[in-house]
């Protein structure tokens, strides 16, 4: 075992400091391949994920070039209902829920391929089928191109740190564990209305048990804008919970009483995942709250944490 030789070209700023967690890089047992409709474009893609080696992450091959977009909040660019990323012209749409997947079972190196479409296919609309077939085919320790593993680190937050727009907000506090406490603000729509989530201890039997299979949702009555807006082209019951301001739950039922909430935890650990660098661990250990957050809030915490912005 070899101890991270990246730690000198870490992410660093004054709020954080990488430290080690007392466990080994891992990567895939064996491939996974998922196929299904994507939600914006209504495309079909393929996504196949492949074991990478220590210290290179979870990053991304697609277009008709393949070209390689690595998983950071370097490389986020749009964040309207997804999140994507862009590199050198070419782009990989709604990976937060894949990414959740992989940083909530600790499979911190990871290649993926995808064909077909620009965006990760949507599944069931949660991230409980890409932890169900990374259960199925393991974890096993990542060795380097000389055969050696090497330590996982992770960023330990250890002063308050906050972001804010209008009455929405991110703050994350020190902590000796991975804490997080997400906020949601419905009234117009009585059958969701406010609700608050809280997991502690984030860790992988949690997320696998109460946030995987938290599906994502949509409120009936913005459907047709998003969809002339050329958004949520493939978005459909089977693939995400839909309420109606008036009517409620159109397909219920619900598999938590407060699955929206846990969803926007969903997508907090996807889209904090890409604070990840060469296959450390992403999300921060700190008590997170959000409030009304969302994929733009998301990473604008994050570029505030990089000392970026």
């Amino acid at each position: 075992m070899t101890s991270s030789r990246f730690f000198n070209t870490l992410r660093t700023s004054s709020s954080i400091s990488w430290k080690q967690t007392g466990k080994i890089q891992q990567t895939l047992a064996s491939v996974i391949e998922k196929s299904g409709t994507t939600l914006h474009s209504g495309e079909f893609s393929t996504a196949k994920l492949f074991p990478a080696k220590a210290g290179e992450g979870r990053f991304f091959i697609c277009g008709d070039r393949r070209s390689r977009i690595p998983a950071s909040i370097d490389f986020v660019t749009e964040t309207t209902l997804c999140t994507t990323l862009c590199k050198d012209g070419a782009r990989i749409r709604t990976v937060e829920h894949l990414l959740s997947a992989l940083e909530g079972t600790g499979v911190d190196n990871c290649r993926i391929e995808i064909d077909g479409s620009d965006e990760v296919p949507l599944l069931d609309g949660s991230a409980q089928e890409w932890v169900e077939a990374i259960e199925k085919v393991g974890l096993c320790t990542a060795n380097d191109s000389n055969g050696s593993s090497m330590e996982k680190m992770a960023p330990f937050l250890h002063e308050p740190v906050h972001v804010w727009s209008n009455d929405s907000f991110i703050a994350a506090f020190p902590s000796s564990k991975v804490h997080i406490t997400y906020g949601i603000a419905f009234p117009q729509v009585p059958a969701i209305g406010y609700q608050w989530f809280s997991s502690f201890p984030l860790d992988n039997s949690f997320y696998a048990k109460q946030i995987a299979s938290s599906r994502t949702f949509g409120i009936y009555e913005e459907v047709e804008r998003l969809r002339k807006a050329g958004l949520i082209q493939g978005g459909s019951a089977d693939n995400a919970i839909v309420c109606s301001a008036s009517k409620g739950w159109l397909n219920p039922p619900l598999r938590f009483q407060d699955e929206p909430c846990r969803h926007k935890v969903l997508d907090l650990v996807g889209d904090f995942s890409l604070f990840a660098q060469n296959g450390n661990q992403g999300l921060p250990v700190a008590h997170i709250v959000a409030y009304k957050g969302g994929h733009s809030l998301h990473a604008s915490f994050l570029r505030h944490l990089s000392g970026f912005c």
